[in-house]
């Protein structure tokens, strides 16, 4: 007997991730990590929450760069009483994986949805191995993911959402980009305003130095999976004398030339936000897939002008690429083929062969030239797309016609639509 369709998407979840669970079980070996994978957790993780605990942020952790909203998130693991702090994590973590998994299937049973967007995030999140599992992006995305799913019904909802997903790690406040203008804009930016303050006065009565994160940002350097770290990685092979250091939680390059890489870098993603805002500006179509796909344009753009592109980011993109194929006006389908290819060579990157990236080998430099290559032809896509479906277009001047002796010309501009 055939199993019923409903069956499939709560099957492959349960096998994926219980596959998932082994590899982090088994996080020692060589090819997964050699253990430095589930060591964020248990160690890292754990020790901010022994310091969360006496009521304060870990002001002068140089690794502590976090919003205040990460503080709730890394004492969560209190709720579940009788486990270990990485056990409980852990088991957090696949609850708001359920939870995304259940809101994408829900949203794509509906009419004229689709439910290929929870198919994506069910067989596209175990490409990342067992990292999902040992970093709290899982929980930020799911805020996302809730604020986007939520934003037919309630742009007070979706406002409040992309607030607390932003007071955890910044990035959600982009899926407020491609709501519509006017009432619901004002709408949902007056909610996430109102719930994004109302949550900070709470963390700053509760906890000290709050806002210690900023501190540490300034001065990050280029990660070696950066854009700008494969471009000093091929540098090392033309002779460039620069070396490759652990510092604010990341292998960061060190050297001549480090400095204008990174301030090139923060210049691109200040580009990246004009562009944005310039297709804001020119929209004039906007699709029941407008937000998701703005949404997904934005996060690719400033994911790829970071001096930082983790392995765990392809969670973010994951999520959002699922959203956008819960509608069938998406135009980002293509896009989140390049996602799901990327994701896969980012597994092989990290934790697989990530000594061949380090050392900046001719194997590892290919890797991360491929991977990089297709996030940003991905990104590229993204916008060109998004563009081409959402702005005016001039329509065709038509040929003179004749109505009763009287000769007119029609010509004008209309919104155009195009996949």
């Amino acid at each position: 007997m055939r199993p019923r369709p409903a069956l499939l998407l709560p099957a492959a979840w349960l096998t994926t991730r219980a596959l998932m669970l082994w590899l982090l079980a088994h996080d020692t070996l060589p090819l997964l990590g050699g253990g430095g994978v589930a060591r964020e957790v248990w160690r890292l993780y754990a020790h901010w929450y022994g310091v969360l605990t006496t009521g304060a942020f870990p002001a002068h952790d140089p690794l502590w760069q976090y919003p205040p909203g990460a503080g709730p998130v890394l004492l969560s693991p209190a709720l579940l009483p009788g486990l270990t702090y990485f056990q409980a994590f852990v088991g957090l973590t696949l609850l708001a994986d359920a939870a995304i998994t259940y809101a994408l299937a829900r949203a794509g049973a509906r009419p004229g949805r689709s439910p290929h967007g929870a198919a994506l995030w069910t067989g596209g999140l175990p490409l990342l191995l067992h990292v999902p599992l040992a970093r709290y992006d899982v929980q930020v995305t799911a805020l996302a993911v809730l604020a986007l799913l939520t934003l037919p019904r309630s742009t007070r909802v979706c406002g409040a959402f992309a607030a607390l997903g932003a007071l955890v790690k910044v990035w959600p406040v982009l899926v407020l980009l491609g709501v519509e203008r006017g009432r619901a804009t004002r709408s949902a930016w007056r909610w996430a305003a109102l719930t994004g303050t109302a949550a900070l006065a709470l963390l700053l009565a509760r906890f000290d130095n709050p806002l210690a994160f900023l501190r540490q940002q300034g001065g990050r350097g280029v990660q070696i999976e950066s854009l700008g770290g494969t471009a000093l990685a091929l540098a090392t092979h033309a002779g460039w004398p620069g070396t490759v250091r652990y510092q604010y939680g990341a292998l960061e390059y060190t050297g001549p030339y480090v400095s204008l890489i990174a301030h090139a870098s923060l210049v691109a993603t200040a580009a990246a936000g004009g562009l944005l805002l310039w297709w804001r500006v020119r929209a004039r179509r906007w699709t029941p897939a407008t937000p998701y796909d703005a949404a997904l344009t934005a996060v690719l753009l400033f994911t790829v002008t970071s001096r930082v592109i983790s392995p765990q980011y392809l969670v973010w993109l994951l999520g959002l690429a699922a959203v956008c194929l819960t509608s069938r006006h998406t135009a980002q389908r293509p896009v989140a083929a390049l996602i799901v290819a990327a994701t896969a060579v980012s597994a092989v990157v990290y934790p697989v062969l990530y000594a061949e990236v380090e050392a900046a080998t001719w194997t590892g430099c290919a890797l991360m030239l491929l991977r990089n290559a297709l996030l940003v032809t991905a990104a590229t896509l993204s916008f060109t797309r998004l563009w081409r479906t959402t702005g005016a277009r001039p329509e065709p001047l038509r040929a003179p016609t004749r109505s009763r002796g009287v000769s007119t010309a029609v010509s004008g501009a209309t919104p155009g639509l195009v996949d």
